[in-house]
């Protein structure tokens, strides 16, 4: 069964995190939806360019299995001031949905938003004093019931995976960490 997925953007989120979450959930199978809080044309932080599928105006009333965001500076910034990714992240929790984010955006976005507490959590460890549960976790993958949370780039392809095994199943996480030639548990 096809899994849909809003991937949101914006102008300086983390090329390595936002590709590796659209690439992976594809593979598995996914409709992904990278929607722009901004403009369709995306300059990453790393200052690679691409674009998005549509704005995220346009995927108000939509539901989406799964919403995962990506982080990086000033990335995140921009997704926690968008009012309309708010409102479907706060659908997403409320419908007990699954909604995750990765480097400084569990941080930045999600828990701004509310969306972790009192929630174990994990993020980029720069942004670790940002989040005031006492809930954080020092894991590449965070699970904790519909939210999932990473730590940064170098967890990504951890990250997206995990995505797929709660999307799907332990054996499409196989399938498609076998087809990057990555070894999973």
């Amino acid at each position: 069964m096809e899994k849909k997925v809003l991937v949101p953007v914006a102008q300086g989120v983390e090329e390595m995190e936002t590709i590796t979450i659209i690439d992976v959930l594809r593979r598995a199978g996914a409709s992904v939806i990278a929607a722009s809080v901004d403009e369709i044309n995306i300059k990453a932080s790393g200052g690679i360019e691409f674009k998005a599928d549509r704005l995220i105006k346009d995927c108000m009333d939509e539901q989406f299995d799964l919403i995962a965001i990506p982080g990086g500076i000033p990335g995140a910034h921009n997704l926690r001031d968008s009012k309309e990714l708010e409102v479907l992240l706060r659908k997403q929790a409320d419908q007990q949905k699954y909604y995750a984010a990765i480097c400084a955006s569990p941080a930045v976005v999600l828990h701004h938003h509310g969306l972790v507490t009192p929630g174990k959590v994990t993020c980029h460890p720069g942004f670790v004093d940002m989040i005031d549960n006492g809930n954080i976790i020092e894991s590449n993958v965070v699970v904790d019931g519909n939210c999932i949370t990473s730590r940064g780039a170098g967890t990504a392809c951890d990250f997206a995976l995990k995505l797929v095994e709660l999307l799907y199943s332990k054996e499409k996480k196989k399938e498609v960490a076998q087809s990057l030639a990555l070894s999973v548990d």
